[in-house]
């Protein structure tokens, strides 16, 4: 008897929701073997791809010597680490290594996401190639990322966070480099995050694409060094119009009077948008700023909410 529609109808539905009750939602990664998987990637690989519900993967505390990718397809997927000092993802590539050309920087991170929804918590993400030129630690291109008590250890280029569409959020993190340690064109709000100057030179490297409101945003944040340090910019622009604002930051003396820096394009203080607002301690001191930054009006900063830059998604974990 040749089986009727209905029949074929029922078969492909119990089908689908049997193959969907057998996704694992939640996966255990141990470098001892105690877990589901032994590193992160593999792991991760093991994930469905667009799945309807998020999936979490709890990371033992370890270092793990890998370099992870988050594909485009693994979406709605978290990371959580057992203790932020003790669970450390580390990678060592740098440019020069990477060898592959004039771009050889986009190919250098430790951890890269490229899905959309998400999320990771109790995580330090290292490039641990030293101060060897660029070399990313975290890559982010997915929209709606949202990263929470992380550190992220660099020098040159630690944090690349890109994508003319993404929004990205990252709140009670720790960021350190050298040089233009936080860059890329992605709207993204860094909130109550620490940011630690290994070097004399700049904190970010906005690419921000022309007509998007919102470039980086810091609120509440503190900008610390190590010894010795003492001329540090808060930022030049990687593009024309680039965006940066600081509000509510604590800034230390390493802040070099002037704040920002042009770079080899001399016309992009025309396009740029380089703000500040309420920020305290003795590098906050706008008195010696370039002319073209600007000091934001009090009506102006009602604007600069978590919502009104980033949506209604930051809830995410």
């Amino acid at each position: 008897m040749k089986p009727t529609y209905l029949t074929v109808f029922l078969f492909l539905y119990f089908s689908v929701a049997l193959a969907q009750n057998n996704i694992q939602h939640k996966i255990i990664v141990a470098a001892d073997g105690s877990g589901d998987y032994t590193t992160i990637q593999k792991a991760i690989d093991a994930t469905k791809s667009f799945p309807p519900e998020r999936i979490t993967i709890f990371i033992k505390n370890g270092v793990y010597k890998e370099k992870v990718k988050v594909p485009s397809w693994n979406t709605k997927l978290s990371l959580h680490g057992e203790d932020v000092e003790k669970t450390i993802i580390a990678w060592d590539d740098h440019f020069t290594k990477i060898n592959r050309g004039r771009n050889s920087t986009f190919f250098t991170s430790t951890l890269k996401v490229e899905a959309d929804d998400f999320y990771a918590e109790n995580l330090t993400v290292e490039n641990s190639a030293g101060p060897v030129g660029q070399a990313v630690a975290i890559h982010v291109e997915g929209n709606r990322c949202h990263f929470k008590n992380c550190i992220f250890k660099g020098n040159q280029d630690t944090a690349y966070l890109d994508g003319e569409n993404s929004y990205q959020l990252f709140e009670d993190c720790t960021i350190t480099g050298t040089t233009d340690f936080i860059f890329g064109s992605a709207t993204v709000v860094f909130k109550d995050c620490t940011l630690i100057s290994k070097r004399n030179s700049f904190i970010t490297a906005a690419s921000t694409t022309n007509g998007k409101e919102y470039g980086f945003v810091f609120f509440n944040c503190k900008l610390e060094a190590e010894e010795g340090i003492s001329e540090v910019y808060l930022g030049r622009p990687w593009r024309p119009y680039a965006k940066t604002v600081f509000i509510g930051c604590e800034m230390g003396t390493h802040i070099y009077p002037k704040g920002w820096q042009v770079w080899s394009n001399k016309e992009n203080p025309t396009t740029t948008f380089y703000a500040e607002y309420g920020n305290t301690g003795p590098g906050a001191n706008t008195d010696q700023r370039v002319e073209w930054a600007h000091n934001l009006e009090p009506e102006e900063v009602e604007k600069y909410s978590i919502i009104n830059i980033l949506g209604e998604w930051t809830n995410i974990e």
